[in-house]
């Protein structure tokens, strides 16, 4: 018998949950594995290829920042760049990117497979294996053994996946692919409990079909808006590559040479058309024909991205509803008929989309369906993402409930790193709800769990107007320091950024202008750095950070007062042994649910749902108590 591979860190599922995982462990230097079922499928947009949207781009932007790759991805492999919300406050405006499908699922198994430390196995995990109670590793279902101080599950729509189409249903993790049916029962053994979730897809369709001259074209933003610094950097030095030691540690080579073409080069535009009464009418009639209503499905689906029959029945009252035209990519002749997603029957599809002004003889290449699988209580977590039922083990992406690339890259990058943490007897990183969104949604998953896919919005976050996507980098910086993965000219690159700005609002403060300084002049809502008596030649990004920091100053400062109250209830810690039951002045219920989430601190329990602040007032007492009895 060979000898048994032996890892610090292993990965199971190579979606873009997985990728930050596993990159993000080999990076720090542990001895990383990630186990895919087909090599040949790393990081696929399997849904539609694009990165970034409302709340969503705010992960990305702090994945990049603290060391991540999907930002770099989506920049070198993007085929249409745009800036959402620009109309609105910079706390909600987002960027996103349309990406080419094929090329970048390509770049991201090269980077996997160019990076020390990191070795890709093939195979599909069957059980997580024990030794005298510890965490030992996985089992594949093959039999072969692997052995790994930690592991991280990141298995999308795998786990007992199935395919609905209309009355039809199919075991597959994705369209063609088969599902992992054995790892949930191992998981089963150790406590951790499951149930089921929906999402879906819209056909694809042959864009020599599509009758553009009946469409609105929506095309890309110039100059295009990078997620990454990398890209940035490329655009400033003109370069078409960049030594990827210039972000990272050396330890992945020359990602960026990877990149298919210039960041942000030749953008194709994406189309805007829209559902009609004959659309919805053919839906209606057909309802009763479809997996989601006729009976076939049993999860729940995606409140926020609903399928085209949800709409219609939700949403009876709309004559139409926006459909966009969008392109996978510069060499494939698939569209992406975005607000079409349906478990339809074959012929009942060809039908609805058809009705479309500008579809009347679009040609399919794949048909629209609903997937369910399974998926793990996140409330069953740590905030590292370790599971409270088995040490070592940890989740990431959609297992925990959450809808999204951006979620599941954001999940993967901190399991990743906390896995990598313990395989090195480090305490964990855990982000407050103030220092980031990748912070508010773990609290959310872990705090309050979720019973539907979740999807990250800017109104989840208490105190957006400090965590907006502009100033991610300055606000990851500390923690970038101490994971280690970026290097230090990004690290000086931006403590020069900041500092630039910082002195420039200094000087607006000493100069004199319309009978005060520039700085309360361009307070005023109507009045831009371009207009100031006293501005001075400097570059767009340093202007936007000056303006927004001077106009929102006075609301900064308050948010951070606010930040300030609820960090002392933060600081307040919750022995993991402590019975809440002995809390004689608690309700039943306050009782069942702080025993079940296991709070760590009173500003965790004070979120939970139910929990009010009498009880947090009891614990409070109770805590002290305690303390002063040791």
């Amino acid at each position: 018998m060979k000898d048994l591979q032996q890892f610090e860190v292993l990965v199971i599922g190579a979606g873009h949950a997985g990728c930050e995982a596993a990159l993000v462990a080999a990076r720090r230097g542990n001895k990383t594995a990630l186990v895919t079922m087909d090599k040949t499928k790393i990081a696929v947009l399997s849904c539609n290829p694009s990165i970034g949207g409302i709340a969503k781009s705010h992960l990305i932007f702090e994945v990049d920042a603290l060391g991540g790759e999907t930002a770099k991805n989506t920049d070198y492999t993007g085929i249409q760049f745009r800036t959402l919300n620009t109309r609105k406050g910079p706390a909600v405006r987002a960027n996103r990117v349309q990406c080419d499908k094929n090329e970048y699922s390509i770049r991201m198994a090269k980077v996997i497979n160019s990076t020390e430390n990191l070795t890709l196995i093939d195979g599909c995990a069957a059980q997580i294996t024990t030794e005298n109670g510890r965490l030992s590793g996985i089992l594949l279902e093959d039999g072969s053994p692997i052995l790994s101080t930690t592991v991280v599950i990141t298995a999308g729509t795998f786990l007992n996946g199935t395919i609905h189409i209309g009355m039809e249903s199919v075991h597959s993790g994705r369209l063609g692919e088969k599902s992992a049916r054995l790892l949930t029962n191992s998981l089963a053994e150790f406590g951790i409990k499951s149930a089921r979730l929906k999402t879906g897809t819209p056909p694809r369709i042959d864009d020599k079909s599509v009758d553009y001259s009946k469409l609105s074209i929506q095309p890309g933003q110039e100059p295009p808006p990078f997620f990454s610094w990398q890209a940035e950097q490329n655009r400033k030095s003109g370069q078409t590559t960049c030594e990827s030691k210039m972000f990272h540690v050396e330890q992945s080579k020359n990602s960026s040479d990877f990149a298919p073409w210039f960041p942000g080069e030749n953008q194709i535009p994406c189309w805007l058309g829209h559902t009609n009464a004959n659309t919805h009418k053919i839906i209606r009639e057909n309802l009763s024909k479809s997996s989601l209503y006729g009976g076939q499905i049993s999860g729940t689906g995606v409140r926020y991205c609903p399928s085209i029959e949800d709409k219609i029945v939700r949403f009876a009252d709309k004559d139409s509803h926006h459909v966009f035209i969008e392109p996978e990519g510069r060499e494939t002749n698939l569209i992406y008929p975005n607000g079409l997603s349906c478990s339809l029957p074959r012929n009942v599809q060809l039908n609805m989309v058809r009705s479309v002004e500008g579809l009347e003889n679009a040609e399919f290449i794949d048909w629209a369906y609903a997937i369910e699988y399974d998926f793990f209580d996140p409330t069953q977590l740590y905030h590292s993402l370790e599971s409270k039922n088995l040490d070592n083990l940890y989740f990431a992406g959609q297992v925990n409930g959450t809808t999204g690339y951006e979620e599941a890259a954001a999940q993967g990058f901190m399991a990743g790193l906390n896995a990598s943490r313990r395989a090195n007897n480090e305490e964990p990183i855990i982000f407050k709800r103030s220092e980031s969104y990748i912070g508010v949604l773990i609290d959310d998953l872990v705090i309050k769990g979720t019973d539907e896919p979740y999807r990250m919005f800017t109104s989840r976050a208490e105190h957006r107007l400090v965590l907006r996507q502009d100033n991610a980098c300055f606000r990851m910086l500390p923690f970038a320091k101490e994971i280690g993965i970026v290097s230090q000219i990004y690290i000086n690159d931006i403590e020069k950024y900041d500092n630039d700005v910082k002195n420039e609002i200094k000087r607006l403060e000493s100069v004199k202008e319309s009978g005060s300084t520039s700085a309360i002049y361009l307070k005023r809502p109507q009045v831009t750095y371009d207009m100031l008596e006293n501005k001075i030649d400097l570059p767009q990004k340093i202007i936007g950070q000056v303006e927004v920091r001077i106009k929102y100053e006075g609301y900064i400062k308050r948010e951070f007062a606010k930040i300030k109250e609820l960090d002392d209830l933060e600081k307040i810690k919750i022995p993991k042994n402590i019975d809440f039951w002995e809390m004689k002045a608690l309700k039943y219920e306050s009782c069942e649910k702080l025993t079940k989430f296991k709070p760590e601190n009173l500003g965790q329990a004070s979120r939970i749902s139910g929990i009010t602040p009498a009880d947090i007032a009891v614990m409070s007492v109770w805590l002290k108590r305690l303390q002063s009895n040791k």
